[in-house]
């Protein structure tokens, strides 16, 4: 099954319910304006329902969202519309990037990079954004930490319930990826529908992670803990970059 089929609809209320995406994108659009960034293109990779592309596209004169999934981008579609935010919304994958376009800003949020797995898929990834990124713009993205991954998520069991929802949450770390198995009961009328969804996400060592940026050409600007200006620690769960194009890099 492909990931998020059905957990679309109920995405917003179940994984990231407590996420602040205004912060998120008031972090970025800032970020933006400190480092004298265009706002004309914006792409939000792996984009799910749209969260954070609702507010940064606001600012934006073009907007494209990418997802793997369709309904996931069927919810997005629905929430920037009733946000009045115009947008291209298309079914791609982030590591086959093909817009014939580039941005000024590109956006890869919420550990969607966790989610690559193999090494050539993360240079193809990386190697696309570039590719797709003005001279002068920025790639701002975050992953979950290696400690996250491995001492937190990893091994652990993690449930979830509401009158309308419940959801258990079985991970398992091993050789720096954490198999997700997520088992969903929603509420259906009188009765609660069941469906399984299986995620996987690698644990990421920074100094390779760095490495990787640098052999496609990206700089590394500010590195942070989280959408905050604190420095990234042993025991930071989300690391955000901000990367721009290495000057003469062909």
């Amino acid at each position: 099954m492909e990931a998020y089929s059905k957990m679309a609809k109920v995405y917003d209320e179940l994984i990231y319910e407590d996420v602040n995406y205004e912060k998120i994108a008031n972090f970025i659009l800032n970020l933006c304006n400190k480092m004298a960034i265009n706002k004309e293109n914006y792409l939000d990779l792996a984009c799910g329902t749209g969260n954070v592309a609702q507010y940064i596209g606001k600012n934006f004169k073009l907007n494209y969202l990418v997802d793997l999934s369709e309904e996931m981008l069927m919810e997005a579609d629905k929430k920037l519309r009733f946000s009045k935010v115009k947008a291209k919304i298309i079914c791609q994958d982030m590591c086959e990037l093909n817009l014939n376009k580039k941005f000024d800003l590109i956006t890869c949020v919420l550990d969607s990079t966790n989610y690559i797995l193999e090494d050539s898929e993360l240079e193809d990834y990386l190697e696309g954004v570039h590719q797709h990124l003005n001279e002068n713009g920025v790639f701002v993205l975050d992953i979950n930490s290696y400690y996250k991954l491995s001492e937190v998520l990893g091994n652990n069991i993690y449930t979830y319930s509401t009158d309308e929802v419940f959801y258990s949450w079985e991970n398992v770390f091993e050789d720096d990826i954490v198999d997700m198995d997520l088992t969903f009961f929603v509420k259906n009328g009188e009765l609660y529908e069941r469906f399984n969804e299986f995620h996987q996400e690698r644990a990421y060592k920074e100094e390779f992670l760095e490495k990787k940026f640098k052999n496609a050409g990206f700089i590394i600007k500010e590195k942070y803990n989280g959408y905050s200006e604190e420095k990234v620690l042993k025991n930071t769960e989300r690391i955000v970059y901000v990367l721009t194009k290495s000057l003469g890099y062909i």
